[in-house]
């Protein structure tokens, strides 16, 4: 009866496409997908509409476009959408899932828990049935929207620890033992909060340690009370980035922990209890736990050439995707390239996202995977992410059909990440070429806000031509990881071009906290025509590489050096021309100046409250003396406002000396009408936030770590 209905059916829809070659499929919230698909009798989700299209495929040679009309509502997802290479359109006709005009639709991997009831300690609780039954459990949820915290001491801040061993299993091929115990101890006052943790909750009990660029998450085997220790196994730590003394941690997912407005916990048992936060009642509280890891998978049939192509998602919402944390943890990896995506694609062609919104995630919203090529995402709103924004590439180096590349960025905002993954970026390009990052609004990240290349050193790289122009990349860092910057670059990278790009508010825990930052072996790159303000140790830093240029931008205001660079080759390593560096504090260039093989020149150096000029410990006649700015000045460059951070040109007199050419700062960032661009404004509090946590790490001194 259900197949006999499906071809009455497609002969009502499919009358009319002789004459427009153009056939609508609509979804709703209440359709069914026993439904013809029309209309007046929509299916109910993406994946029937899909296999709609399917079954007209099959019953005709015709070449039809398809757009599938879907209505407003939400949509609680059982299974992601799956699109293989018999879904794909053609470039003259295309298969399009889109929005109704004016609706909103929402897809969710989540389940609504309902339920609750007030217990005797003011604790809402609720047993959930299949966690119960089944042992289902989940690593985020969703209150009223918004991110709940998993139960977690400290509340605010860590403990640190003491000292650390490794007793190491297996040593395996590589620097990193395969497999090794860590023994981490902590002194009386750090340890008191593992005193009260009963014996059933060691099952769950874990840490989070913030060290350097990275995070590691573990489960924990032992707690001694009696030697103020505890025992986590799994991999052996990187040895150039160990947990060690006075690193800081914070444990979680324990009932003991939970003592603080907002924060959750699943017990062993299945319930589910939550504390509220105030004005929270349990009628007007909506609570989403993410079932589904992934919400799209394309895949093409790459070894064949045989690609996903010519499908277009526009102004569709992805919410409430899972990351489930597997027993060994989160093991430290850059980026936290290692965790997977909600929409996942691989093997794909001319594949558009646009006007779409991603949030509320456990992990990166979107991949182009390996072998993905022509294809664009813009206008998207990416947010309240536990992972990274958009992730372009692979973190091995594959050649030819493998190699993924030309891939559009384009007026996309992208905020509020790292959520459950600090060292997770805003947008990653790893082993991709040719790609245009262009026009985004990325903030509130903990590590970088675009990260490009993916080999350290001269190892040969596949991250060329890449474009990184007009982004808006901002309050990056805050004051949690190190080593890290508003736009990061990594290996030969010959033709990438990072310029008019807007950077402010960079700051690092310890080290680092850079603006433009070239690491291990970057080569072959320009930047220019970029304005790096606010940051902690430089507007622009290069540790290694090769024939960088860096030309006609502005660097203003860091806190303790204007631009650094670490160690001298045996090559020309980078041109410094034609910038202006302004100041208040600090020194003007820090590092191995002395010593790199560098053309520097034509550049401004102004600093607004006194004479001060520090050229890594000379004076600027003493700098010039080793061949150094030959032509360049301490001149005002006659900023509008430099100091409240208006950097038009009052008069452009002075930086004609060093043939310095103005650029407009205001086109970078995102574009439209104001309901979009109002978007990519921080709330004030996660301004005022970053601001506090700025001004109490300066006091700190945590620049002197490393």
């Amino acid at each position: 009866m259900r197949k006999q209905k499906i071809l009455v059916g497609l002969l009502c829809v499919f009358s009319s496409i002789v004459l427009n070659a153009q056939v609508e499929i609509y979804v709703s919230p209440t359709g069914d997908d026993i439904n013809v698909g029309s209309e007046k009798e929509p299916l109910a989700s993406l994946t029937g509409a899909r296999n709609l299209i399917r079954t007209y495929k099959k019953g005709t040679d015709s070449s039809i476009s398809f757009t599938v009309i879907v209505k407003d509502g939400f949509y609680e997802m059982t299974e992601p959408l799956q699109l293989s290479t018999i879904d794909s359109g053609s470039s003259e006709n295309p298969i399009v899932y889109k929005a109704e005009k004016g609706a909103k639709p929402i897809f969710s991997g989540g389940k609504k828990i309902t339920g609750f009831k007030v217990n005797e300690d003011g604790l809402w609780e609720t047993s959930i049935f299949e966690s119960s039954y089944y042992k289902w459990r989940f690593n985020q949820l969703y209150v009223n929207n918004k991110r709940a915290t998993l139960a977690r001491t400290p509340n605010k801040g860590f403990v640190t620890i003491d000292s650390v061993s490794q007793n190491i299993w297996e040593q395996g091929f590589g620097k990193q033992p395969k497999k090794a115990q860590q023994t981490l101890r902590f002194d009386t006052k750090n340890f008191q909060i593992l005193k009260d943790v009963s014996n059933d909750a060691l099952s769950l009990i874990r840490f989070k340690a913030f060290h350097k660029w990275d995070l590691t998450i573990r489960n924990i085997d032992k707690i001694d009370n009696d030697s103020l220790l505890i025992v986590t196994s799994g991999k052996g730590m990187k040895p150039w980035n160990k947990l060690k003394k006075e690193g800081r941690v914070v444990f979680e997912n324990y009932k003991a922990a939970l003592d603080e407005p907002g924060e959750w916990f699943l017990n062993l048992k299945g319930t589910l209890f939550y504390k509220p936060l105030v004005n929270q009642t349990i009628e007007n509280t909506e609570f989403i736990a993410p079932v589904l890891e992934s919400l799209i998978e394309v895949s093409g049939d790459i070894e064949n050439e045989n690609y996903v192509t010519n499908i277009t998602f526009e102004g569709l919402s992805f919410k409430h995707s899972a990351y489930n944390l597997p027993a060994t943890g989160f093991e430290p990896n850059q980026a936290a390239a290692l965790i997977n995506a909600t929409i996942k694609l691989e093997g794909v062609k001319n594949i558009s996202f646009k006007n779409c919104e991603v949030s509320d995630i456990g992990q990166h919203a979107i991949w182009f995977g390996k072998g993905s090529s022509n294809s664009i995402v813009e206008h998207c709103y990416i947010h309240n992410i536990g992972g990274g924004g958009i992730y372009l590439g692979d973190f091995k180096a594959l050649n030819g059909k493998y190699h993924t590349e030309h891939i559009k960025v384009n007026n996309n905002i992208i905020q509020t990440g790292g959520q459950e993954f600090a060292p997770a970026v805003g947008i990653w390009v790893g082993h991709s070429s040719d790609n245009e990052i262009t026009y985004n609004d990325i903030g509130n990240f903990y590590y970088t806000g675009i990260s490009v290349g993916w080999v350290w050193g001269y190892k040969p790289s596949l991250a060329k031509n890449n474009k990184i122009a007009f982004n808006r990349v901002h309050h990056i860092g805050w004051d949690l990881l190190s080593d890290m910057s508003g736009i990061y670059t990594l290996g030969q990278s010959e033709g990438t071009i990072l310029e008019n790009n807007v950077v402010h508010d960079i700051h690092a825990y310890s080290y680092g906290g850079w603006g433009l930052y070239a690491d291990e072996g970057s080569s072959g790159i320009t930047m220019e025509n970029n304005l790096v303000y606010k940051t902690k140790t430089g507007g622009f830093q290069q540790h290694y590489g090769e024939n960088n240029v860096v030309r006609n931008n502005i660097f203003a205001f860091a806190k303790l050096y204007q631009a650094q660079c670490v160690l001298s080759e045996d090559h020309h390593s980078f041109d410094f021309i034609s910038n202006i560096i302004i100041f208040d504090k600090g020194y003007v260039l820090k590092g191995a100046w002395d010593k790199v093989d560098i053309s520097m020149d034509k550049n401004i150096y102004w600093n607004v409250r006194e004479k001060a000029y520090n050229f890594n410990d000379k004076s600027f006649e003493e700098w010039q003396q080793l061949g150094h700015d030959q032509h360049s000045l301490i001149i005002n460059p006659e900023f509008k406002d430099a100091v409240d951070f208006d950097f038009r040109f009052k008069s452009k007199k002075n930086i004609k000396k060093i043939d310095f050419m103005s650029f407009d700062v205001s086109e970078a960032g995102v574009y439209g009408n104001k309901k979009w661009t109002s978007k990519a404004v921080l709330a004030p509090e996660i301004i005022k936030a970053f601001d506090k946590a700025v001004e109490k790490n300066m006091l700190g001194n945590y620049h002197l770590k490393r």
